[in-house]
């Protein structure tokens, strides 16, 4: 057999595997079948545009406050966000 007939047989082979590993997780429900739309929503990617944008600031804070906004969860950048719109100067 020459080496072109074994690389043919070795890609074949290959192929062959990861179509039945594919089938596999079909089977136990872990294969994903997507539509045009969700591709070229994945392609697109990024977040959404915002109509307004926020700004990056260096903010210096206590360590145990700090401390207690992280263990809060995750979102605790958006609420320490409108905790400080809330009480803000002019703030209604």
């Amino acid at each position: 057999m020459s080496d072109a007939a074994r690389q043919l047989d070795t890609d074949t082979a290959s192929l062959l595997a990861s179509i039945e590993r594919g089938l596999a997780q079909t089977a136990r429900g872990e294969g994903r079948v997507n539509t045009p739309e969700q591709i070229m929503a994945r392609r697109l990617g990024g977040r959404p545009v915002q109509a307004e944008h926020k700004k990056p600031v260096t903010l210096r804070l206590d360590a145990d406050v700090l401390e207690r906004w992280r263990a809060s969860g995750k979102g605790w950048q958006t609420r320490a966000a409108l905790a400080l719109a809330k009480s803000a100067p002019g703030a209604a």
